[in-house]
């Protein structure tokens, strides 16, 4: 049984969500007709391993109080994170090598930390607190609310400082033994690469195309690659479509194991250019086994820049919400995210 915090109400009309990224962390407080506030920082990744789960709460208490929300009445929060995940005595945590710098020791990280202990820390202020990898979320939300309703077979991924999916087959999420179902960023494409991913491998999906491993590949951010790899830069624009090639592999490598029907793509990478990325993608997607990749589609997330925090509320989310949810579309009266990870224009 969950114990509940000292001072925490036994009903509470709010809930919290947690989107915690490689590169930012967003806070949201919403009611049932939706959320309230929201605010963001950029990822804690120094000082002691609780001080992203200590950020996190404090970002949770900045979101009620500008909303006007009593913090100590909220007594759920679903949060949707980065992994891999791990278990200690039962609790949750985060073994993220785009936070964890002892992991990977690719020296761009601040601190020797080889996991977080997030759930413990959380549950020192919530009475239930639900954890699921971020493309599980981001899966869940889009298929409650956003472009994979009545999908029965699906990914969501994720195209950022990372690499991540989150997948769905005959209509039923994969989560695995630790919640870690889904990591296919870490799928082994080559070993004729010396591209490092955080975690150490050589030649993964998110070593060839993650944001984080490009910019420590090319020493260029990934906002600078991709916008000049659109305006005609031709080195950047080779080293781009090379990425764009390799991920287009990996669902082409997913769509082949599950006989998925749609890709969801977001992140901040395919956000801002995944307009002219699209092609090159769908390109390498079908040109193989056309039996299987035949008619396999592609989409960004109904839910915008938000799904991944529309995602964590929905884990939070008491039966009757969605409902409501689905009518009035609160996502859509959000104030505009701002281009603060990596490929923004």
């Amino acid at each position: 049984m969950n114990r509940m915090p000292s001072g925490k109400s036994m009903h509470s009309s709010y809930l919290c969500g947690l989107d915690i990224g490689g590169t930012k962390m967003a806070a949201t407080v919403a009611d049932r007709n939706g959320p309230l506030a929201r605010v963001t920082e950029p990822t804690a990744k120094s000082g002691t391993n609780r001080a992203p789960g200590e950020q996190a709460v404090a970002l949770l208490k900045k979101a009620c109080n500008d909303a006007g929300v009593n913090f100590d009445e909220v007594e759920s929060v679903g949060v949707s994170s980065c992994g891999p995940f791990v278990k200690h005595q039962d609790l949750i945590q985060m073994v993220a090598p785009n936070i964890c710098g002892g992991i990977g020791k690719q020296g761009d990280l601040p601190n020797t930390w080889t996991s977080v202990p997030l759930e413990e820390v959380l549950r020192e202020h919530f009475r239930t607190v639900t954890i699921e990898n971020d493309c599980v979320a981001a899966l869940a939300a889009e298929r409650a609310f956003g472009n994979l309703q009545d999908i029965a077979s699906c990914a969501y991924v994720t195209w950022s400082t990372g690499i991540g999916f989150g997948l769905c087959v005959d209509g039923r999420l994969l989560r695995g033994k630790n919640g870690n179902a889904g990591h296919a960023g870490h799928m082994l494409m080559t070993d004729q690469s010396t591209a490092q991913c955080g975690c150490g491998n050589l030649g993964d999906v998110e070593a060839l195309v993650s944001g984080r491993n490009l910019e420590m590949r090319y020493r260029r951010s990934p906002e600078e690659l991709f916008n000049a790899a659109r305006d005609g830069d031709a080195e950047a624009h080779t080293i781009v479509v090379e990425a764009t090639r390799w991920f287009g592999r990996a669902l082409f490598n997913v769509t082949t194991t599950l006989d998925i029907s749609k890709f969801v793509i977001g992140g901040s990478i395919w956000q801002h250019h995944g307009d002219w990325l699209e092609p090159l993608v769908i390109h390498e997607l079908s040109s193989h086994m056309p039996a299987l990749t035949a008619g396999v589609t592609l989409s960004s997330p109904g839910l915008n820049a938000f799904v991944a925090d529309i995602g964590a509320l929905y884990l939070a989310m008491p039966e009757d919400w969605p409902i409501g949810w689905r009518e009035s579309k609160p996502w859509k009266h959000m104030p505009p995210e701002k281009p603060e990870c990596p490929g923004g224009k």
